[in-house]
């Protein structure tokens, strides 16, 4: 005998997850970060804000360790860290620009966006979700192993980024009021 689902949760996929996410509203968030990395013996710890405004512009102000300030906006990424300003062009970056834009594309809830560089595939309901991203590009899987997203109805709640050589962060976001 077979067992049924409710049909809730079997209506619940990755386009209506993007249709939650996609309100279109900005949103800032306190952030707890840990990377680990295997050239060192213990995680990096980071904290501070972060903030999107839809549909690209995305702020990630530390505070600890260390100040550090980095602005996408567009195509156009600033870090401002120890009083020196840097700029680069994500469309010269690949890589990088991939994994901005699985970020960007799942806050903005821009679904199209985000599967030309990742499958998206989601577990569980909108109370609460875990989005499974892969690369598609065979260059940038060697860089990103795959990325999960977790959150509860549109907030996200947390983004583990597993790289291919085995290191990998955790970004724990705290919702801020607007």
């Amino acid at each position: 005998m077979a067992l049924a689902w409710p049909a809730a949760a079997q209506a619940y996929g990755v386009p209506e997850l993007f249709q939650t996410l996609g309100q279109g509203k900005p949103r800032r968030a306190q952030f707890q970060e840990k990377k680990t990395l295997a050239l060192l013996d213990k995680p990096v710890e980071s904290s501070g804000e972060i903030s999107f405004t839809p549909p690209a512009r995305l702020e990630k102000r530390t505070v600890k360790p260390r100040p550090e300030r980095i602005v996408i906006d567009g195509d156009l990424a600033t870090i401002e860290r120890g009083g020196k300003q840097q700029s680069l062009r994500l469309s010269q970056q690949p890589g990088i620009a991939a994994l901005i834009d699985s970020i960007r594309s799942t806050l903005a809830g821009d679904l199209n966006a985000l599967t030309r560089n990742y499958s998206a595939g989601v577990a569980g309901d909108a109370s609460r979700w875990r989005l499974t991203l892969r690369p598609l590009d065979p260059s940038l899987s060697n860089i990103v192993e795959h990325v999960e997203i977790t959150g509860s109805q549109g907030v996200v709640r947390t983004v583990e980024i597993f790289q291919a050589d085995g290191d990998r962060s955790l970004m724990t976001l705290t919702p801020l009021e607007p």
